[in-house]
């Protein structure tokens, strides 16, 4: 398997997610710099996704490949907030990952700034092996593994340069961490829809439950994914990076649109308790021989 190994590998002790915007449209400058990081990027320790403004500015086409899809539903809003490149650095010190994020900008300059970076961690483990969310409960039970994980993350069939490649959604939420906890436990359990301490689903949970707003085998086609995510705290602020890799972005538009209220008005009850500030979609490509393979964008 040609894939980036962090698509499909377990989420680290702790990640540092890296977005960087262009600081040069130079396409020989840019195309230095991607080269240095190919050379760096190994899909296991740095993952690494490119986006739309990137791809059009090198005159590249990657079928599928589009911008995050901002949404408005009853009163909730789900922004967009594309970024060139993203990054995520995992291992399991943190002091490991700043010299490396080092590493990478030295690299990227000066055709790429970066803008933010984002330092996140695994939390406990849950009933089925997941780590949790800071609210306690089990996030990715219902992530599919082995081949069917390859199946739904991983493009197959497309040719060389494209396959073993993987799309990449991810928006960083912030949770009131307040308005969580001045719910009792049954109304906890319901904005998820399954039990904190055992994790189980709850048949009783409303329509509005988050387990069942997104149950990926109710869409047609069904809109399985594979989710990464990690939670995060910054001071007094906290909440999670969600992480959604695919083979192509259509299963997570359509759980994301469900979830904001517009496929039938029944807005996801996590809104009552967080809410995402950025979202951006990203390419993945392939390795080839340990590297980035950037073929299929001319390098």
């Amino acid at each position: 398997m040609n894939c980036q190994e962090a698509v499909l590998d377990d989420v680290p002790q702790v990640g540092r997610y890296a977005f960087y915007s262009l600081a040069s449209t130079d396409r020989e400058v840019v195309v230095l710099c991607l080269r240095r990081l190919a050379s760096l990027v190994n899909g296991e320790r740095v993952l690494a996704g490119l986006g739309l403004e990137l791809v059009q500015l090198l005159e590249a086409h990657v079928p599928g490949l589009r911008g995050f899809q901002a949404l408005s539903g009853q009163g909730v809003a789900v922004p967009a907030t594309p970024a060139a490149l993203c990054c995520w650095l995992r291992g399991d010190d943190l002091g490991d990952l700043m010299h490396l994020t080092r590493a990478l900008e030295h690299a990227l300059q000066p055709a790429f700034r970066q803008d933010q970076v984002i330092d996140a961690f695994r939390y406990g483990r849950g009933p089925n092996g997941y780590g949790r969310d800071l609210t306690g409960y089990e996030d990715g039970t219902e992530n599919p593994v082995d081949e069917a994980a390859v199946a739904a993350a991983v493009l197959q069939g497309a040719g060389p340069g494209l396959d073993g490649s993987s799309f990449l959604s991810i928006q960083q939420w912030v949770h009131d961490m307040d308005a969580f906890e001045a719910m009792s436990r049954l109304e906890q359990d319901h904005t998820f829809g399954r039990g904190h301490t055992d994790n189980e689903e709850l048949d009783e949970a409303p329509e509005s439950a988050h387990v069942k707003r997104t149950a990926q085998e109710s869409f047609a086609p069904e809109a399985f994914m594979v989710r990464r995510s990690m939670p995060w705290v910054q001071g007094v602020q906290a909440g999670l990076v969600f992480v959604a890799f695919g083979h192509s972005f259509d299963a997570f538009e359509m759980v994301m649109r469900r979830m904001a209220g517009l496929e039938d008005s029944v807005v996801d009850a996590l809104f009552s308790i967080s809410r995402p500030v950025t979202g951006a979609n990203f390419w993945c490509p392939p390795v080839r021989d340990g590297h980035l393979d950037l073929r299929q964008i001319g390098l």
